[in-house]
């Protein structure tokens, strides 16, 4: 299986290399070469089947060429240790829970398969690579802990100053061995384009291996295909057209759960939903994409105001924007929305949700309004407890600390204060 970037003007690469490069070199997003549907017998026998088993079949044509069968089970075994339920919270709405892994959040998944990736490619090659990774929030605690020791890599964390929550900034800023985090004066969006800008960069290209941790990379993307088969699994017993909706910031995840539809998943619908950070809803209305600045909101994870995956999403749908339509709707709700969805839901169910997660429940509401025979699910993407305060706040309860995040509360945060991308460079290259 080769991949090839979306530009299409530099040479096809293999896994490996896609993974290792992290972006082409004319800027263009890796994308696989074919996606080969999965046999109908394994959706029809889907329930008999282990997480890892399944988890296995669905990403082993991806990767088989430069991982064996052993080292990729045995990569899986590591990647996939926590658990991923599905609860009904109301008729025909369930939460798909993807907090209990080490950070508690989503990127758990797609971060830790990429380190073990890079880690099992390490031991082939000498050489150091560097791991440069733009967060807007759950990205770099789930960055930092898979990477966290890996011989070999290196992970530098930008993050906006002030603009994720204490405890997102702990789980990044507190590690120390091979994870720096450099902390920018600015938005996501400034992040990402420092980011982007590295590796437009011949003098550090020159002097290092640089690689991205972001959803950009082929090994942190793919992989969060799984959980949405998992949640297949657990709900095809309702026999009803089933819906994902997914809160939406860089696109890919929502971008992964449309490849587990391209592996023959019988999912026809997706909803993305999204904070007042809406490029992508106004583009399902206006077919015309242009990206903003990004706005703070309480569901930081989803500023964005450019989504670097959406190019994926129109790929996939092989840029028609009827096909498109058909598979995808799209809808953004404010700030004072969520807090009154994370304060109904609580009163109504008892269940706790995040900020992402309630923006998640909202875009599923509002599709079933004229779809109301689906069967939908919304994806809790991080624990609540990470946006304590906003929670705690909304409800008016005090939230249980759970172990994962007591074990940082205590560390001495370490940070390099920046502003410009010079300084990047400079610290890359050592010169700071």
């Amino acid at each position: 299986m080769n991949f090839y970037s979306l530009n299409e003007k530099a040479p096809k690469v293999s896994f490996k290399d896609a993974v290792v490069k992290g972006i082409a070199p004319d800027r263009g997003l890796y994308f696989p070469e074919k996606i080969t549907p999965l046999p109908i017998g394994f959706f029809g026998g889907i329930e008999s089947l282990s997480n890892h088993e399944i988890a296995f079949k669905a990403i082993h044509q991806f990767v088989s060429d430069d991982i064996s069968e052993t080292a990729l089970n045995d990569i899986l075994k590591d990647v996939l240790d926590f658990d991923f339920p599905v609860n009904e919270l109301e008729d025909n709405i369930a939460v798909l829970e993807l907090f209990h892994g080490p950070t508690m959040a989503f990127k758990d998944v797609g971060a830790r398969f990429m380190a073990r990736c890079l880690g099992h490619f390490s031991k082939e090659k000498a050489s150091e690579v560097t791991v440069l990774v733009a967060t807007s929030g759950d990205t770099g605690g789930a960055v930092a802990n898979g990477f966290l020791g890996v011989e070999g890599v290196n992970v530098v964390i930008l993050y906006p100053s002030g603009k994720v929550s204490d405890i997102q900034e702990r789980q990044l800023t507190t590690l120390g061995q091979n994870i720096v985090a450099l902390e920018v004066d600015g938005t996501f969006d400034d992040c990402q384009k420092m980011v982007k800008t590295a590796f437009l960069d011949a003098e550090l290209l020159e002097n290092m291996q640089l690689t991205s941790a972001n959803s950009i990379n082929v090994a942190r993307w793919l992989p969060q295909m799984f959980y949405f088969l998992f949640a297949y699994k657990q709900l095809k017993s309702k026999n009803k057209e089933i819906v994902f909706s997914v809160p939406s910031g860089n696109f890919g995840n929502i971008c992964a759960g449309m490849v587990a539809q391209k592996l023959g998943m019988p999912v026809n619908h997706f909803v993305a939903s999204t904070n007042v950070n809406d490029t992508v809803p106004q583009f399902m209305e206006s077919q015309k994409y242009e990206p903003k600045p990004s706005t703070a909101t309480i569901s930081n994870a989803m500023d964005v105001g450019d989504p670097s995956n959406f190019i994926r999403i129109r790929h996939l749908y092989k840029d028609n924007f009827d096909l498109l339509k058909q598979n995808l709707s799209s809808y953004s709700f404010t700030d004072i929305e969520t807090k009154r969805t994370m304060l109904k839901i609580y009163m109504e169910n008892g269940y706790v949700t995040d900020p992402h997660g309630a923006v998640g429940y909202l875009g599923l509401k509002k599709f079933r309004e004229n779809h109301p025979n689906t069967y939908g699910i919304f994806l809790e993407t991080a624990h609540p407890v990470k946006f304590l305060d906003v929670v705690e706040e909304t409800l008016g309860k005090s939230l249980e600390i759970p172990p994962q995040i007591r074990k940082v509360m205590d560390k001495e945060k370490k940070s390099i204060k920046i502003s410009t991308y010079q300084e990047v460079k400079d610290y890359l290259l050592g010169r700071r």
